[in-house]
């Protein structure tokens, strides 16, 4: 850990663990397999080794058009999954964004100190906003890197998971820390970017060259979806007509999926689950991802069922969740405030 920075951080449960920043969008009625063995299931691993702060981004997903009930229960879900997956607010601070003030404050502050052009860079906004045309696309849309930003300095992270897509995102965060600590004095840290080992791009059942999405419902293992639904799905995934099990992303990316999907779910390597299927059809291994898949999304969606159905409680661990977010975050936009020469 750099020197200096639990000087700046403030507020540190524990001074020897690197703190750690993540979240995701309730975009969607329940997570994919995608979204656990891609990210997810790190968020587990890192609360153990790390002072973990992860949120339910809902503040992100009013970027586009959003119905208010179904975001709310969307956020709901969402933040039960996390709990239902093994997310433990004994061991992090778990919480929903907009029950926290400090990151639209920081956002503002944030956005104060972006460049037009900068922003205009950001490939994601023009791939999304391709879909509808940039002038239908909200401003929101346009500058919530930047909110994102603010989601990170805000806790003084020091290390956040990416993935490909998002680390253009980290980078102008560390640009905008830099920046604002040249002009107003050591105020953020400089985050940088966790690569997670054994983090798994999960591809579409139907169509194995694309990663797996909600918007592509055939090929998407929803975790909250039936045993009956998630098996349908997976004795249905494309395959080719070679007609061997083996692992050759380029020539047999279905099958390719299939076993890295098993290896992911039974902790096991690649060469292991490849050589179970020796002489055996791609029935049999549809069936044994299958079993896996079924096995670990059953009880997650029971889980969250479970909590979804005390909406007491869940509240409770929220607002607990929300009040240690603020405490640490509203500290730092403090700082923020006073080195800029605002009154709070």
């Amino acid at each position: 850990m750099r020197a200096g920075v639990l000087a700046r951080a403030g507020g540190r449960q524990n001074g020897t663990m690197q703190r750690v920043l993540s979240g995701i969008q309730p975009t969607a009625d329940s997570f994919h397999l995608g979204n656990y063995l891609g990210a997810l299931r790190n968020w587990v691993t890192l609360q153990d080794t790390s002072e973990a702060f992860y949120a339910v981004v809902d503040l992100h997903a009013i970027t586009v058009p959003t119905d208010p009930e179904v975001l709310l229960e969307r956020t709901r879900t969402s933040f039960a999954q996390l709990l239902a997956l093994g997310v433990d607010p004994a061991k992090s601070t778990i919480f929903v964004q907009s029950q926290v003030p400090a990151h639209a404050e920081l956002a503002w502050l944030m956005q104060c100190i972006t460049g037009f052009g900068e922003a205009s860079r950001m490939t994601q906004f023009k791939d999304k906003s391709a879909k509808s045309g940039a002038s239908n696309a909200s401003v929101g849309l346009f500058t919530y890197p930047i909110l994102q930003a603010a989601d990170i300095l805000a806790y003084s992270a020091d290390v956040v998971p990416v993935g490909e897509d998002q680390r253009q995102h980290l980078e102008l965060t560390r640009d905008l820390a830099q920046r604002f600590n040249a002009r107003f004095g050591e105020t953020f840290v400089v985050p940088e970017p966790l690569i997670l080992k054994g983090a798994a791009r999960v591809a579409d059942l139907q169509t194995p060259t694309a990663k797996m999405s909600k918007s592509a419902p055939p090929g998407c293992l929803e975790l909250l979806e039936t045993q009956q639904a998630l098996t349908k799905k997976i004795k249905r995934a494309v395959t080719d007509s070679v007609g061997v099990v083996a692992y050759d992303p380029q020539e047999q990316p279905g099958v390719a999926n299939l076993l890295e999907i098993l290896a992911a779910l039974t902790n096991s390597s690649i060469p292991e689950v490849t050589g179970q299927f020796a002489g055996s059809g791609y029935g049999a291994l549809k069936g044994a991802v299958a079993d896996a898949v079924v096995s670990f999304a059953v009880p997650v969606a029971t889980a969250t069922r479970e909590y979804l159905a005390d909406p007491a409680t869940l509240d409770d661990i929220m607002n607990a969740g929300a009040a240690k977010a603020q405490a640490v975050a509203g500290a730092k936009v403090a700082d923020a405030y006073a080195a800029m020469g605002l009154r709070r």
